[in-house]
């Protein structure tokens, strides 16, 4: 899009600005997108009905719920994507009662809902703990709009059942649906065995998992990471080792900050980063500060036997930390620092990002694999429940 207006080719073309949109939303670049925005407005199309959709799509995948609910409460005509984007969107920012209301408006309104509409309704229900909610939208689904369940309505349910706990329910939804379980359900169930440390079902669902797909990382991380919080340190090494013997490597974890013009990747652990010393001087003043506040290291997530102060020497080093450090650096005072990470944040990143909104007074966006955070004045928009 960027070399089309350098070259001079034409770009008013709705399919061309909706796909620019798209971009942006994928890569969560807001800076950029706010310009492709400015064209949309520049060139006539704001009121472009998929352009619009796209728009509000865009916004909240780059963590501006603001602008996207402004774009959708100015569109003249709203239709079943309209909807359903900005209640995925108002969903995946942990504002589940408000997609909740927005779904009875869009019925209210006449709009019919669609598959879409009940993988973000469910998921929301699943990221605040609404089991019998969920259950009644899965049931509201099928009956009164003759929706048949597909297998990520299935996982959707899996996951709410299992992140409130209910993982007897979960393993025998698993077993029970008519459709095959594929990776992410059975990593849903995985994972929150690992939350609610259930070691003896997590091997049992592992070996499922396994089995379905051997080649992928995750599911040996997931395993390994049940073990090292019961401190089965022998079978954690047992997992490295068929790691090894399968030719399995780990995805490294890496963080994103968009600056508007500049955009910078961080790795864990990486010591080649841009501003290294100005990063760590500030990190070690922003740690100082957290322990007088009462900040214990969280070091469960750490996955290998070693004394504590390794354990925390490696969390300190995490991607999205050096992320927001490089940000609180080198952005405008007083704007908000967001970042994409391609991992889930672990539990004590998160609470040292609660920490440093406080201390800096600044807001912090972080969209990770799981959902979005929005963390401001010491709390987060996912209320602890990721």
């Amino acid at each position: 899009f960027v070399e089309m207006r350098r070259e001079g080719v034409s770009i008013a073309d709705p399919l061309v600005l909706s796909s620019a949109v798209g971009a942006c939303a994928n890569a969560a670049v807001w800076e950029l997108g706010k310009q492709v925005h400015g064209v949309v407005i520049s060139l006539g199309y704001e009121s472009c009905l998929f352009i619009s959709n796209a728009l509000v799509d865009m916004y909240a995948k780059c963590s501006d719920l603001v602008a996207a609910k402004y774009i959708f409460c100015e569109m003249r005509r709203k239709d079943v994507v309209s909807w359903t984007s900005i209640i995925v969107g108002t969903a995946q920012h942990g504002l589940a009662e408000e997609a909740l209301a927005l779904y009875d408006d869009m019925v209210m309104a006449g709009v019919k809902p669609n598959e879409v509409t009940f993988v973000g309704l469910i998921y929301a229900c699943s990221h605040v703990g609404l089991v019998s909610k969920g259950r009644a939208l899965f049931k509201s689904m099928v009956e009164d709009f003759g929706i048949g369940p597909s297998l990520q309505h299935y996982t959707c349910l899996l996951d709410l059942f299992s992140r409130s706990g209910h993982l007897d329910e979960a393993e025998n939804l698993i077993k029970t649906m008519p459709v095959k379980p594929d990776e992410p359900t059975w990593a849903a169930l995985l994972s929150a065995c690992k939350q609610h440390g259930n070691t003896k079902m997590a091997v049992r669902i592992a070996d499922n998992l396994l089995d379905l797909k051997p080649e992928d990382p995750s599911s040996y991380i997931l395993l390994s990471n049940v073990y090292a919080g019961a401190g089965m340190w022998e079978n954690v090494s047992k997992v490295r080792k068929l790691m090894a013997v399968k030719e399995v490597k780990k995805e490294p974890g890496y963080s994103c900050i968009d600056l508007g013009r500049e955009s910078q990747v961080f790795h864990a652990g990486e010591a080649s980063q841009p501003m290294k010393d100005e990063i760590l001087g500030l990190m070690r003043k922003l740690d100082a500060e957290m322990k007088k506040r009462g900040y214990v290291p969280d070091t469960s997530s750490v996955l290998h036997d070693m004394d504590q102060q390794e354990k925390e020497r490696q969390l300190f080093w995490h991607s999205e930390r050096l992320a927001v450090a490089y940000g609180l650096l080198k952005a405008v005072p007083g704007t908000i620092i967001r970042i994409v990470k391609n991992l889930r944040v672990c539990g004590d990143c998160h609470t040292v990002l609660k920490l440093i909104s406080t201390i800096t007074s600044r807001e912090i966006y972080v969209r990770d694999a799981k959902r979005y955070h929005h963390f401001k004045d010491g709390k987060c928009s996912c209320n602890d429940f990721w």
